[in-house]
Formats: structure tokens, sequence, C-alpha cells
């Protein structure tokens, strides 16, 4: 591992107006005298940083002997220059954001095209620090990080979202109508603070059900900005509909599909779960490794399906699958949409295919379900047709208050019913 060429100081003044239990840890990739002078300056009058040093090589050669150098332990923030070489830069923070999602990187450069600064940004920097960096963009950086640690430590784990992920078991069997129906029966009768994400990479219709058609910034947008979420960020990506549900729409039109920094995904939705009771996710028919990796870490995974033969072949295949994923089944629900009573495979025979029980079932009423999507409204429907009634009991399955006596016999949060 590179030198560092400074050690950590000893904080000796009191006179910054900062209030947190620990300082904030910081290392330095081949920052300039100049601007590490500024640091440990700046250090010694903040009680909330503290330094421990500044690799003086970007030793590309040895990048992963860098990465695990800054992963073991993580720091809070670290600032690499892109002054020297910037390709070796981009590596270094590109490798730290995969090791350390963690970490905020902030790139230091005398340089301020909008075309550098886009690219820093794309290799996990949250900050851009333009040289010389004066003390007070400085502080304003540093105080954003420390703000959002305070923010997520001072949330108690049992006030995190459930993250409730849909998938479908091949396409067409109304998964976005089933999560934007039951998301604003959540919000709207339930009374309950409900985001949907929509992470199609292309086709996504959530935002088209929901009557919200405008809008500029789409989900994985929102993840490639992750290092730089913060509560004021988070809104220019929400749309609100009128139930009170908000959404992250996918994508409009078709785009190609982006790589995205390992971890990246599931830092975005722990972000997320500090902010709202449920988090429904619109998840496309064909799932790939980055969605794998947000399941392993969803509450809830229900996988939507209708009585066909395919789909139901796709169902065992889906459930076998995450079963060698370690996703334990006791968090798989098996949703049957478009129920018939006197279908051609009856209930019985699906559950002996799928060897697991339904967990809902909701019933077939097309026209119904079709006058809420052409109007943009899920909750435009007769309130007293079947369907509505199913959808408006499952909501209640899920977004019930735990202090009834359903709740109390642990039929309450997240426990779905068999019907």
């Amino acid at each position: 591992m590179s030198a560092m060429t400074a050690k950590k100081p000893q904080n000796t003044s009191t006179r910054e107006d900062f209030s947190a239990n620990q300082p904030l840890s910081l290392i330095g990739v081949c920052l300039d005298e100049d601007t590490w002078d500024l640091l440990k300056a700046f250090a010694e009058r903040a009680p909330l940083l503290q330094l421990r040093g500044n690799f003086d090589s970007y030793r590309a050669a040895e990048n992963e002997l860098l990465g695990e150098g800054i992963r073991e332990p993580a720091p809070d923030i670290c600032l690499v220059d892109f002054d020297e070489d910037r390709r070796n830069a981009t590596m270094v923070a590109e490798k730290t954001h995969s090791n350390s999602p963690a970490t905020a990187i902030f790139a230091v450069s005398s340089e301020s095209q909008p075309d550098l600064i886009i690219q820093a940004m794309r290799s996990g920097c949250g900050e851009y620090l333009v040289k010389p960096i004066d003390r007070e963009q400085m502080l304003n950086a540093v105080a954003r990080v420390a703000g959002r640690q305070r923010g997520e430590k001072d949330k108690k784990e049992t006030d995190k979202a459930q993250v409730l992920a849909f998938v479908s078991a091949k396409g067409g069997c109304g998964v976005t109508t089933l999560v934007t129906q039951l998301g604003a029966l959540l919000a709207k009768s339930w009374s309950r603070k409900v985001l949907i994400v929509d992470l199609h990479h292309d086709f996504g219709d959530a935002a088209l059900y929901l009557g919200l058609t405008k809008y500029r910034y789409h989900a994985y947008e929102l993840v490639d900005n992750t290092d730089r979420l913060d509560a004021e960020l988070l809104q220019s990506f929400v749309l609100h509909h009128s139930s009170g549900l908000d959404l992250i729409p996918a994508p409009q039109g078709t785009e190609p599909a982006r790589p995205l920094m390992a971890g990246a995904l599931v830092q975005t939705f722990e972000f997320l779960r500090l902010r709202y009771e449920f988090i429904l996710v619109d998840l496309p028919a064909g799932l790939n490794d980055e969605h794998l990796e947000l399941l392993c870490n969803c509450d809830q995974i229900n996988i939507v399906t209708v009585a066909e033969v395919s789909a139901l072949r796709n169902v065992v295949r889906q459930t076998d699958y995450f079963t060698r994923k370690d996703i334990a089944a006791n968090r798989l629900r098996v949703i049957l949409n478009r129920n018939q009573n006197r279908g051609i495979i009856t209930e019985a025979q699906i559950e002996k295919v799928i060897g697991r029980k339904i967990s809902w079932k909701v019933p077939n009423q097309y026209v119904h379900v079709l006058k809420s999507i052409s109007g943009g409204d899920p909750l435009s429907r007769e309130s007293n047709s079947e369907v509505a009634r199913s959808l408006n009991e499952w909501a209640g399955t899920i977004g019930k208050k735990p202090d009834t006596k359903e709740d109390k016999k642990g039929r309450g949060l997240l426990g779905l019913w068999s019907r």
C-alpha cells in the first residue's frame, strides 16, 4: 500500500458549530500540499473532522491494495485529487465506491468544465471541490455528509420502511396494475406513507397508470446519484399522486441498460427506507444481478402469476432460483391475478404444481381494472366491485396499524392471508 504522508492530528479546538458523537474520518489520495494544509487547518478548528492521512500515489498497478487500504476500516470521507492523473483518479474513485459504498467521495481539481465534473460524478464522487478550496466550500460539503449520517443514525431500525418487491412470472401478468392500485389504497384508505419505485429499464408504465406522465428524471438516474442523495435531491425525482402515494418512475421510452456501481441500488433503497413506511418495487420480468442484490434485501417478494401453464412453470423456476440464492422461503409470496372461480386450472392444481400455497387471489374483473388504468386513477373503480374489495382487503393486511385484534393474532403487518 502506498505511504501515508500525514498522521492523524489531534483536535484541539471546538470553534466550529458542529454537533456529532464522533468526528468524521477523512483520507486523501494524492492531494497537493496546499489542499492538505487547508484540511489540517480545517480539522484543527472543526471537531467534526479527523484526518487519517494522505496517500502519496494512486498506485494504479496496485489498485486492489489501495481499495483494501481504504476499506479497512472505511473512512467517512475520501478526497481524491483529479489533477495529477485523472484516469487513475477515476479508477480510485470507482474502486472506493465499489468496496465502500458508505464512504463519501469528494473529487478535488483545479478544472471546472461541466464534462469533467460529470465524469467525476459518474465514477462515484458525491462532491466536486474546485481549487483553491475555500473554507466555506469545504465546510458545506462536510456538513452535508454529517447531516446525512446523523439522519440515518437518528432513525430507529424499526422505523424503516418495509420493502415489498413485485415480480411477474411472465410478461402481462398485471404487476404494474397491482402495484399502483395497492400503493394508492395503502396511502389513501390506510393512511400509510408509501412509495412506488418503477425499476423497468424501459417501457415502465407505473407513471402512466397513475396519470403522472410529465417528469424529467427517473429511478436509474437517482441510483446514479446515490452518493449525493439527500431530502432535497430526492424531491426532484418524486412524483406525487392525489391519493397521497409517491412514485419514482422508470425511464421514458427506451434507454440502453446502464451498469450500476456495486451496492448502489441497495444503498439508494436504504436511504428511501428512512423516509417511508412501505416501498413497493415494480420489477421487470427478466431479473439481473443488480435486481437480485436488491431482492436479497427486500422484506417480501411477491411473484405475480396467472392461471396459465407457462406462467406457473416460471413460478416454479423463480422460487427454485430464489431458494438457490439463499432467499428464505417465508419471504416469498405467490399472488394469483385474474383469478376465476371456475377456471380451467383449479386452485388445488395450481398449488400442487408450484409446491406452495397461494398467498392472495385477485379476481378477474377486467372492465373495472381497465377503467382505472385508462383514467390514471387507481381509486376510481366502483368501491363495491369484487376486485376493489379484494385489493382493499389485501392492502389492509399489509398496512393495518399493529394495534387491532387481527394484528395481535399475527395477521397484521406484512401477514398476507390466503383466500
